[in-house]
């Protein structure tokens, strides 16, 4: 069926597919014209944000090599410890998501310097209000298809504001052109036999996915989480090693052994030597207690690129995964209506 091109365009009804093959254009987003918060040095960074919009920030501080303490917060409320010494980031795709939008109003009232990360909403309108550094991402997308265009705009303001080296922004460029170049493999017009992306979407096709990687890779196995969630509209997991062995591990042994999940690892070359051991004892451990996992190794040179080309890989499993469920992987429902019952 993934190589019916016909009842690829029929069944992606957006154009999923489409808008994954773009992602990569993100990268190259020019926010250098957004000027520098009114303040010199600060004591810490905290971003709030949530699903797709935070995503950005846990790529930043697994890739990065930040120079301040960076905290991540999804909640309505903010950190004790924000004060006057706090740059603080709200990030919502839409600008209207009521966990970002209160945890600014705290932030604000603790004194904290603001920078705002949205496509429009209610936060772009408060950045022109309030004049704060506003760094204005592309419109007309889901969230979870953003995320390259959110992590370049962060990489870009925290660049602006002295807390990464100037040089991150040339490479985040120059690595969307390699992505683009590797991505093409992944495209719906490449054969299965040839495909990646779709051979890994027929191995997930009627389970739940469980997606396990080491510190580096973590927040591209939460981005999977995230894509199977809202693209496929399954059930996904994801755990970090070495946490799973202190406790994850155990909860294997007791189930049945035909278990309606697929286990994915996600591995780099960037793994430290004891996390890359970690992969495969416990695997041997589990050795017919668990499925046997498929394991994607990431691509590149360099941290930045296996991670963006990671979170790529599961961008277009996840949706291959919704086609050969037969469900649109655009739309989600539920989330909107949520947001109008709560409203």
């Amino acid at each position: 069926m993934l190589d019916d091109l016909k009842i690829i365009h029929k069944r992606d009804k957006s154009d999923a597919l489409g808008v994954a093959a773009k992602q990569w254009q993100q990268l190259k987003h020019d926010f250098s014209k957004v000027p520098a918060v009114n303040r010199g040095d600060f004591a810490n960074v905290v971003l709030a944000g949530m699903g797709g919009s935070a995503l950005a920030a846990e790529l930043a501080k697994s890739t990065y090599a930040l120079e301040k303490p960076f905290e991540i917060v999804r909640d309505y409320d903010t950190p004790e410890y924000v004060n006057n010494q706090t740059l603080f980031i709200a990030s919502s795709y839409s600008g209207n998501t009521e966990e970002t939008l209160s945890a600014l109003e705290f932030a604000e009232a603790k004194g904290a310097t603001v920078a705002v990360v949205a496509a429009g909403g209610r936060l772009a309108d408060i950045a022109k209000d309030k004049n704060y550094p506003f760094y204005k991402l592309s419109g007309g997308m889901m969230p979870r298809m953003a995320a390259f265009d959110n992590f370049a705009a962060l990489t870009q303001l925290l660049v602006t504001n002295g807390l990464l080296v100037p040089e991150a922004v040339p490479e985040l460029r120059d690595a969307g052109d390699w992505l683009a170049a590797k991505m093409v493999n992944w495209l719906p017009d490449v054969a299965t036999a040839k495909n990646q992306a779709k051979k890994l979407a027929q191995d997930c096709l009627g389970l739940a996915r469980v997606m396990d990687a080491g510190p580096l890779l973590v927040p591209v196995a939460y981005k999977w989480k995230i894509s199977f969630n809202e693209n496929a509209k399954n059930l996904a997991w994801c755990n970090q090693f070495s946490e799973f062995n202190h406790n994850e591990l155990s909860g294997w042994l007791a189930q049945p052994v035909d278990k309606l999940y697929n286990v994915i690892y996600l591995l780099s070359s960037f793994d430290h030597p004891q996390i890359s051991k970690r992969f495969e004892v416990t695997e041997k451990l589990l050795s017919g207690k668990w499925p046997h996992p498929n394991e994607v190794t990431a691509v590149g040179d360099t941290k930045l690129r296996q991670v963006l080309w990671a979170t790529l890989l599961g961008d277009f499993v996840s949706i291959y995964v919704a086609l050969l469920n037969n469900v649109d992987p655009t739309p989600v429902d539920k989330q909107e209506q949520l947001k109008k019952e709560l409203a």
